[in-house]
């Protein structure tokens, strides 16, 4: 039985560790989402493919600053695509595990802002916007293992800008990959490659 007790205990140890040393200060999250993908099938049919590649540093714990790219394509064959693009900083907060009682014992809930340029063009005479860009929501990590989350993401996007389209919203939901990386390894994989 007290085997049993202390494998208990520093299985929920461990469990508490691997959801916080992933989010500590100095560590660098690398990754992206993917917003969406879609191809249609039959005739007429359309496709969707956003990608969303992200690089953050967390200057403390639970706060990550960095950047964001976000490229994307949809349309119909034969008919016109639309193509979005954003460029700018990301900012999250991770919520402490005190802060809010996770639903999985691995994961950690997340708020994201972007602030950035973008734009939305659509072809064959369509419309145009390219301004400021603004998205914000919630998103959720769940650590599959200690230094990769797959993560869930909702956001309202806002492009304010100038063109003929004019203010372009709509909310995304995204699904992605994460690696978190302590500095001391990404010092060794840019210092020493050949061992990768």
């Amino acid at each position: 039985m007290k085997k049993i007790m202390m494998l208990a205990s520093a299985v929920i140890v461990l469990n508490v560790g691997i959801s916080h040393a992933q989010i500590q200060q100095g560590n660098w999250m690398v990754g992206g989402d993917l917003m969406g993908m879609q191809f249609g099938l039959n005739k007429g049919g359309g496709y969707n493919i956003q990608i969303t590649p992200k690089l953050a540093y967390f200057i403390r714990d639970n706060v990550a600053l960095g950047g964001y790219t976000n490229l994307g394509v949809d349309g119909v064959k034969g008919g016109p695509n639309t193509w979005t693009y954003q460029l700018g900083l990301l900012g999250r907060y991770y919520a402490n595990q005190g802060q809010v009682d996770n639903l999985l014992k691995h994961g950690r809930f997340f708020l994201e802002g972007n602030f950035g340029f973008g734009g939305v063009s659509i072809t064959q005479g369509g419309s145009s916007s390219n301004g400021v860009n603004i998205q914000a929501g919630p998103g959720y990590a769940y650590f599959i293992t200690q230094n990769v989350g797959l993560e869930a993401l909702l956001k309202y996007d806002g492009n304010f800008g100038f063109g003929n389209g004019g203010t372009v919203s709509r909310l995304l939901f995204g699904v992605g990959f994460q690696l978190y990386l302590p500095s001391s390894r990404v010092k060794q994989m840019v210092n020493e490659p050949k061992n990768l």
